[in-house]
């Protein structure tokens, strides 16, 4: 969403995460829509880096975002995310990893700094 500030929207593409975070990207094609799984969601914000989503209620009621707009998708009544427009909708999602990943990721990354260079 265009806020008039000069600024870039938000977007989680191309920078790099802490490792205590997890993406996921979801591609949503025109006209096609995504049946809504709240597992797939959860604890996650979410941003509409390309496209626009429409968001799909169980009692039919709808609405529409676009790039840049920041989303919070866990606990909603919905019953789809649908792509309104003519190019493909990308939502990228970012949660905490769970904490016995983040401490699996935190040892292996403490292994490899930690091997022994050896001679060629």
């Amino acid at each position: 969403m265009d806020d008039g500030s000069g600024r870039d929207p938000l977007s989680f593409l191309g920078r790099p995460l802490p490792p205590a975070f997890e993406l996921r990207m979801v591609v949503v094609a025109p006209g096609r829509d995504r049946i809504y799984e709240e597992a797939e969601w959860l604890d996650a914000i979410v941003v509409v880096e390309r496209g626009e989503i429409e968001l799909q209620c169980l009692g039919g009621s709808r609405r529409c975002f676009r790039r840049g707009d920041v989303l919070w998708l866990s606990g909603l009544r919905l019953c789809a995310l649908r792509n309104p427009g003519r190019e493909p909708a990308v939502l990228v999602a970012v949660r905490r990893r769970p904490a016995r990943e983040i401490g699996a990721t935190s040892r292996s990354a403490h292994r490899r700094r930690a091997a022994p260079i050896l001679p060629a």
